[in-house]
């Protein structure tokens, strides 16, 4: 987040909380005229991220079926580009003329769930329907048991394989590894045997949690990352790093693309969209790819990248609004998109679908099939604080002192530690 974003972040979360103190309602949003509504015709203004005009079609008869069985509700839908809607939140929120249900990734729901800016999901929703969702996902949003998002589409990495480099070093890439561990010794193996590096990555702070280690306490006030398994992690990792395993490098996708794609690399760690780059950048190496389930950590899960819906507080009608969001995220509409936008849905049921499961050999049918087998591993981890960005950019720069520029991991850590408490308490 930018820091003009931040900004206005902070602005509007004070703001926000002074409305709140001063007209004496909670973090669940209620009004008034919430009670009254009945069955007087209503309006609810119902944003998304970039999704017209691809997918008008399924949106209009998507909600043209549900007005059919609300006669009284009027979904009235917006659209924005990515980088706009989160400024034009903040400011109609601020301004009084809040939207109704509206799509956010995890972090930023998180950032507005700290501050009671949206309403908790669970004074409207019974268990059962809070459970149709993968349940890591579902959690990725829950703050101090108050949750704040539905989910909605999501994605997951998986483990792309050269097999053909995978063959030359003796590997057998039907039986593939399925833990961290294990693919450290694969990509040791590949390296004796044809001097190629394993994989690259990029130095961020999804790392930590990957080995089942918090970034933040709970309640969000203080750095959690300075343990001894941290500093196992990371001298573990420094020594794959030295060992030509790992390429040594901060290693931004683009570049993990150009690794792999020039036979650099024989794995790569990502999401269904590298498919598309390494596709038109070495048709060879696309025909020699698999993809397999993600190999995981002492964490045991997988990372999501989710899109969900929230109801901000300043809503005139949370009720309708949940109840709205709720039938957007339902198994069956879940599915519906699915196909339509090739994501992976959040709903359990929906990967009972044959969709999700049969493939036709190619590589992109893959990648959903596993993808979808890994859901139920899946978690949107993110910091959940309004200056999430620059914690994240200590934790980076921490981690290239250690891997890359050979600072005491322990030292630096601590380091690190007292940059992100600096930070949180701006």
């Amino acid at each position: 987040m930018s820091k003009k974003h931040r900004g206005l972040l902070f602005t509007f979360c004070c703001i926000l909380l002074l409305s709140i103190m001063a007209t004496g309602c909670g973090g669940g949003g209620q009004s008034g005229s919430t009670e009254d509504a009945g069955n007087k015709d209503i309006t609810l203004e119902f944003w998304t991220i970039a999704l017209q005009p691809t997918f008008n079609d399924y949106f209009n008869a998507l909600i043209a079926e549900y007005q059919k069985s609300h006669p009284n509700v009027k979904i009235e839908w917006k659209d924005y580009p990515y980088d706009a809607i989160t400024d034009k939140l903040l400011t109609s929120i601020a301004s009084g003329s809040s939207p109704d249900v509206v799509n956010l990734n995890t972090e930023f729901a998180s950032q507005m769930g700290s501050k009671g800016a949206v309403v908790d999901m669970n004074e409207y929703l019974n268990d059962e329907q809070k459970g149709a969702y993968f349940e890591g996902i579902f959690n990725s949003t829950v703050i101090d048991g108050q949750a704040y998002a539905l989910p909605w589409y999501t994605g997951t990495e998986v483990l792309f394989i050269n097999t053909k480099i995978a063959k030359e070093a003796g590997l057998d890439p039907s039986n593939p590894p399925t833990t961290r561990e294990e693919l450290a010794e694969w990509g040791r193996q590949v390296k004796a045997k044809t001097g190629k590096a394993g994989y690259a990555q990029q130095l961020v702070s999804k790392l930590f949690p990957i080995e089942g280690i918090s970034i933040l306490t709970e309640d969000k006030t203080a750095a959690a990352f300075n343990t001894p398994a941290a500093v196992t992690m990371i001298s573990n990792m420094k020594k794959l790093m030295d060992e030509g395993v790992i390429i040594k490098e901060d290693a931004n996708f683009t570049k993990q693309i150009q690794y792999y794609s020039g036979e650099q690399t024989a794995f790569q760690l990502g999401g269904p969209t590298f498919i598309n780059f390494i596709k038109t950048a070495a048709p060879d190496v696309y025909k020699n790819t698999i993809a397999v389930p993600l190999p995981t950590g002492q964490g045991d899960l997988r990372l999501s990248n989710s899109m969900n819906l929230v109801v901000p507080a300043k809503s005139e009608y949370p009720k309708e609004a949940v109840e709205f969001a709720a039938f957007v995220t339902n198994a069956e509409n879940q599915t519906s998109f699915s196909k339509a936008a090739n994501t992976l849905p959040s709903t359990k049921a929906s990967i009972q679908d044959p969709f999700f499961s049969e493939t036709d050999g190619s590589l992109e049918a893959q990648a959903k099939v596993v993808s979808a087998q890994s859901l139920g591993k899946a978690t949107d981890y993110m910091v959940g604080v309004p200056n999430a960005q620059d914690v994240n950019s200590a934790i980076a720069r921490g981690l290239q002192n250690i891997l890359l520029n050979g600072q005491d991991a322990q030292k630096t850590l601590g380091e690190v530690e007292q940059e992100v408490n600096g930070i949180l308490q701006q």
